[in-house]
């Protein structure tokens, strides 16, 4: 089974997309419970959404499911929302808090280490590579992290989350240009937006946002109202998305500008 895709663009953008894969091994579903094997919480369709919209940029994608481990959690198992409601590096809850385990199946410690070694080792290898090869092309490389989320999840936020949510670690993770091109694009779509809400970048983002080294990292978690059902079959809806994507493709062809001009270096 491959664990991770990778597609090698020619421009300063490398787009990351840890939480679209789908794949769970035929052991793993049996310990799943009925709520667990939905999948519930995928990021559905992300790769999709972007798909086309920069031809240039670079894709590096976990096919495995986050419910086999999560690719943007610290490695060590540190929350990125102290005192907040998540989910851990291997979840053994949804989003909803509800259990996705049968009983006496949820993972320990030495099959989390594994399936780190197995899957968020080989996925962050892929990415880091791919970072330092852009690098070396262009002076600067840019992670744009592809997310998306139910709008309603009352265990993790009140209420219905923004359409875009923009995350750069409170402006630690990318030069104030990015975050502005982010937000400008944001205010002119007409969709609802919030920066450095209740999602400002997750581990990816942390970890590799680095202005000061030529990597700058900015996530973008989309309400997945924006483009899709929320309910299963969780189906694309393409009149949906064909509103959203024009915004998307120009906040990607503003970041890839400003990384060719100089801008970030």
């Amino acid at each position: 089974m491959i664990q991770v895709a990778v597609q090698a663009g020619d421009g300063p953008v490398i787009l990351g997309v840890p939480h679209a894969g789908t794949d769970i091994s035929e052991d793993l579903l049996a310990r799943l419970n009925d709520r667990g094997r939905e999948r519930t919480d995928t990021d559905w369709w992300v790769d999709r959404l972007y798909e086309g919209l920069l031809p240039g940029a670079s894709l590096v994608k976990a096919q495995f499911h986050r419910y086999v481990i999560d690719a943007n959690r610290d490695p060590e198992d540190v929350s990125l929302y102290p005192g907040q409601n998540t989910t851990t590096l291997c979840p053994t809850t949804d989003f909803d808090g509800a259990p996705i385990w049968r009983p006496g199946e949820a993972p320990a410690p030495e099959e989390i280490e594994a399936r780190r070694a197995a899957c968020h080792v080989p996925y962050h290898a892929a990415l880091a590579a791919e970072i330092e090869r852009v690098r070396a092309r262009h002076g600067v490389a840019l992670l744009y992290d592809c997310h998306s989320i139910r709008s309603h999840i009352p265990y993790l936020f009140e209420g219905e989350l923004p359409a875009l949510n923009i995350g750069d670690n409170q402006g630690a993770a990318c030069a104030p240009a990015v975050q502005q091109a982010a937000v400008e694009v944001a205010q002119a779509s007409g969709f609802t937006f919030v920066l450095n809400g209740r999602f400002k970048g997750g581990w990816t983002t942390r970890h590799y946002g680095r202005p000061g080294d030529g990597v700058h990292a900015l996530q973008m978690e989309i309400a997945q109202s924006a483009y899709m059902d929320e309910r299963p079959p969780w189906a694309y809806r393409g009149d949906l998305a064909e509103r959203l994507r024009p915004h998307l493709k120009t906040l990607l062809e503003r970041l890839e500008r400003l990384a060719l001009d100089g801008a970030l270096s």
